[in-house]
């Protein structure tokens, strides 16, 4: 049975279409001439709450930079630092990384500036066969930043640089709509009603699994949700947020009547109606869950279905795994495309406790282990399904982590390693600038142009830049995407198109 939208979910989502400066340019934007928007695309955001370490997803390999890393991370009971390339396996060691083994180098189709190298986590194999595969890319050194920021820059205090750098909030919040805590508009839904000209049901157009984000939300764009085996419910036998069948017919009753002149019912009214027709509408297309290549033949539950066990890194047993189930859920509405008469949609999925504090090592190894098996699984169902040139998978997080440990931990950083998955995308290759991590100055900074405090990462790479790759092939024109992404008109304009996808 699908869970309950709770009350305070259900009410939130009456705030998301308030005036923003990003909605104001939406409202413009759709009086402008359309971007092309043949054929289906869809975009699945998978954001890593907590701040991902990338410092050990993607790790540079060049001697210094490598030797730089061991004397930050080396230290402790249980440290920090991923073993050598090539290092073997130890089952029985008393650190967990010396029981996964050495990194996993990688070997992208065009040679790294200086001929460096690089590696992924140990537990990353999946992600590794990807990357050979052509079908994942690496973007490197991502952040919230809204201009180019030197380190010189950065210590004389000049320059823009996002309110509350290390805060969860704050970060999230800039990485899904570029503001602050309380933004309400964000760019995967600016995206969806923009280029979404030809979707049948806008209310259909930018979707979160397991509850509302802002990144889904626009002006004029009722976001939709769906739990992670199918349609939510409001109420109906055995559901908790409208109590029961009959609550559910007379709210469906009072939604459909003629409203007050009250502001509030109003829009609590229309919330109603749109929440009760996403239902119905998802309800009647959705294919079942063991009908289609996203599950095992005979399944009988996500928990249950042998594609949605991720095994366990240290030798446990497999276990399910929440963003497959996600994603399977993803996987099923962009089946129903067709019969819901949908040309571009946008999709938000999450998997949480990135943040590392402590624990680290096991922590860390099992959410990439997941995070691997996800995206695995979900390119596999997409090419059974026909679709994967069409479907554009992509990660996000609140920021990097700390270079220095703290004993078994790192702490919030600021810049980080994403990955980019799907048909269309230019895979088997680095894309923006590999950071070089120098030596330790003993006054928490490091000797080198990428690292500042604590060693975190200085981005090169802005959250606009990536955004925008992304949005033109969703459909967007240049002009569009410097409309509706504001900070992009600060990055020269060879910046601009990172070149994993065309």
């Amino acid at each position: 049975m699908s869970p309950s939208l709770s009350r305070r979910a259900w009410l939130r989502q009456a705030a998301l279409y308030t005036a923003s400066p990003m909605a104001l340019n939406l409202l413009a934007m759709q009086q402008a001439a359309a971007a092309s928007t043949s054929g289906y695309k869809a975009l699945v955001c998978v954001f890593l709450f907590g701040g991902n370490d990338a410092c050990n997803t993607v790790l540079p390999l060049d001697a210094a930079s490598w030797a730089a890393y061991e004397a930050a991370r080396g230290g402790g009971g249980d440290p920090v630092a991923l073993a050598a390339p090539g290092t073997p396996a130890r089952p029985g060691a008393s650190s967990v990384n010396a029981r996964l083994g050495g990194v996993l180098p990688l070997e992208p189709l065009s040679a790294l500036p200086g001929g460096r190298q690089m590696a992924l986590h140990p537990v990353l194999g999946t992600v590794r066969d990807l990357f050979a595969a052509r079908r994942l890319a690496v973007v490197a050194n991502v952040g919230a930043l809204s201009q180019p920021l030197t380190k010189a820059d950065w210590a004389a205090g000049r320059g823009s640089r996002p309110g509350r750098l290390f805060s969860h909030n704050d970060q999230q919040a800039y990485w899904q709509s570029f503001g602050n805590e309380g933004s309400t508009q964000g760019w995967g839904g600016a995206f969806a009603a923009r280029a979404g000209a030809s979707n049948a049901h806008p209310g259909l157009a930018a979707m979160g699994v397991n509850g509302s984000t802002v990144w889904t939300s626009a002006a004029g764009l009722p976001g939709g949700q769906i739990s992670g085996t199918g349609p939510v419910r409001l109420g109906g036998a055995g559901e908790t947020l409208l109590g029961s069948a009959v609550t559910r017919q007379a709210l469906l009753a009072a939604a459909s009547r003629q409203r007050g002149t009250g502001v509030l019912e109003g829009d609590l009214a229309a919330l109603t109606q749109r929440s009760m027709n996403t239902e119905s509408l998802l309800s009647a297309a959705l294919p079942a869950l063991a009908a289609g290549p996203w599950s095992s033949a005979g399944a009988k539950s996500q928990a249950t279905d042998p594609l949605l066990q991720c095994p366990d890194p240290l030798g446990g047993a497999a276990a399910f795994n929440p963003l497959a189930g996600q994603l399977q859920a993803v996987a099923r509405v962009i089946a129903a495309r067709s019969a819901l008469g949908m040309g571009r949609q946008v999709f938000f999925v999450s998997l949480s406790g990135w943040d590392t504090h402590d624990n680290q090592p096991s922590r860390h190894a099992l959410l990439l282990a997941q995070l691997s098996h996800g995206l695995g699984y979900f390119d596999r169902t997409l090419q059974q399904m026909g679709v994967d040139q069409s479907v554009t998978t992509f990660t996000a997080s609140d920021f990097g982590r700390s270079f220095v440990s703290n004993g078994d931990g790192t702490d919030h950083g600021w810049g980080g390693h994403h990955l980019v998955m799907g048909g269309a995308v230019r895979g088997g290759e680095l894309y923006g600038s590999l950071p070089v991590y120098g030596a330790a100055l003993g006054n928490g900074e490091f000797d080198s142009p990428d690292q500042i405090q604590r060693g975190a990462l200085l981005p090169s790479t802005g959250l606009a830049s990536y955004a925008a790759t992304l949005g033109r092939w969703f459909g967007l024109s240049d002009s569009e995407l410097l409309a509706l992404l504001p900070a992009l008109g600060n990055w020269p304009s060879s910046s601009r198109r990172l070149g994993f996808l065309g």
